[in-house]
């Protein structure tokens, strides 16, 4: 085996070189290991493996929290120049969705382990995981605005990184609601997450719709970015799950507070835009795929944006599969399960080359320190 961090010039540069790219690595992982038990049938049975890889994605986590952290604290001053790189900064909204994968993951799996106790941790979470993606969602863009030098030809999707964390917030919202004791609580949360999906999916598919133009226009982008094409695939598939999940709370809910006709309303608003969502997805997933194997042939080079071909298509998957628990429809399970498949295979390969590159230190690399402010 190779030395570790073998080729920096020294193993502080781990730190002086980490940046928010890494979390979409918790992203990834966390999106298998709450879509692995959803799998019908089998699902039971992985349900173990789901579990492992959410307690593996909280120490993973936990390390980049607290190598960012002392980065800002170690070489603050380079660090803060990551908000004038017009790409790096982008990836600000990889932090608050890879913490919501762990959030879910707290009712889904941690719920047996440790108790309802967790739910009110998930719940204290959720509320900083909203701060984050507000943040993100609207700081980001505004700088966009009036300092990052940006061309539509040299657009990509990871535009949609900072502003699509707000619905992955409001889906998150509407796994945690349920379980909260308070039914004013509960509504808030509700509320809340309506409010942040509409926060989020109109500016993303205004941007996806600009994306469009762009790649007809000048052709798809260099191969260093091939797996951006998934990501279009996040603010749909999420859009999609957002509504399925916020739907199907809404009726309980809002019927403690009077509002039993607006809640069985949304129910059915839920499931139509779950559904028809999944379509525009579904383009998406076949244009991803041919865009793919045309870069497949050519040849990709390996970084960390190849996670980006794991959270669009698992949060896809996810939505499938409530789609199909929603709509009592097999045709969804089996559609679920070959993207769950594409996703396991995807993670397993990502991950084993994130490992091979990071521990050789190949993954460091910092641009927004590289180029002369």
């Amino acid at each position: 085996m190779t030395k570790p961090l073998q080729n920096l010039a020294h193993p502080r540069e781990m730190i002086r070189q980490f940046t928010p790219n890494w979390f979409a690595a918790t992203m990834g992982t966390g999106i298998l290991a709450l879509a692995l038990p959803q799998i019908p049938v089998a699902g039971s049975y992985l349900h173990g493996v789901g579990t492992a890889l959410w307690l593996f994605n909280i120490a993973l986590f936990a390390l980049f929290a607290g190598l960012y952290a002392a980065r800002w604290m170690m070489f603050g001053h380079e660090a803060r120049r990551i908000f004038g790189h017009g790409t790096v900064s982008m990836f600000f909204g990889t932090i608050p969705m890879g913490l919501a994968t762990i959030i879910n993951g707290g009712i889904a799996f941690g719920i047996s382990l440790f108790g309802e106790g967790i739910v009110g941790i998930a719940h204290a979470l959720w509320w900083l995981d909203v701060a984050m993606s507000i943040a993100c969602g609207v700081l980001i863009p505004y700088l966009m605005f009036t300092r990052h030098e940006h061309r539509l030809e040299g657009m990509t999707a990871i535009w949609l990184l900072p502003v699509v964390a707000a619905e992955v917030a409001g889906a998150s919202g509407g796994q945690i609601a349920p379980h909260l004791a308070d039914a004013g609580t509960q509504l808030t949360v509700l509320l809340t997450s309506y409010v942040l999906w509409a926060y989020s999916v109109p500016v993303a598919f205004g941007i996806l719709t600009i994306l469009t133009l762009r790649m007809a226009l000048h052709k798809l982008p260099h191969e260093s970015m091939a797996a951006s094409c998934w990501l279009a695939l996040g603010p749909i598939g999420t859009g999609a799950l957002g509504m399925l999940v916020l739907g199907g709370d809404a009726p309980a809910i809002m019927a403690l507070h009077g509002l039993r006709e607006i809640g069985i309303a949304a129910h059915g608003m839920g499931v139509l835009a779950g559904l028809l969502l999944w379509g525009f997805g579904l383009w998406w997933w076949l244009m991803a795929c041919l865009i793919t194997a045309r870069y497949w042939r050519s040849g990709i080079p390996f970084n960390l944006g190849w996670w980006g071909y794991t959270f669009p298509l698992g949060v896809y998957t996810v939505a499938t599969f409530r789609l199909g628990a929603m709509l009592d429809c097999g045709f969804f399970g089996v559609a679920g399960t070959v993207f769950c498949v594409m996703l396991a295979i995807m993670w397993l390969v990502v991950a084993a080359k994130t490992l091979a590159s990071g521990w050789a230190g190949n993954l460091f690399v910092s641009p927004c320190i590289a180029t002369p402010e």
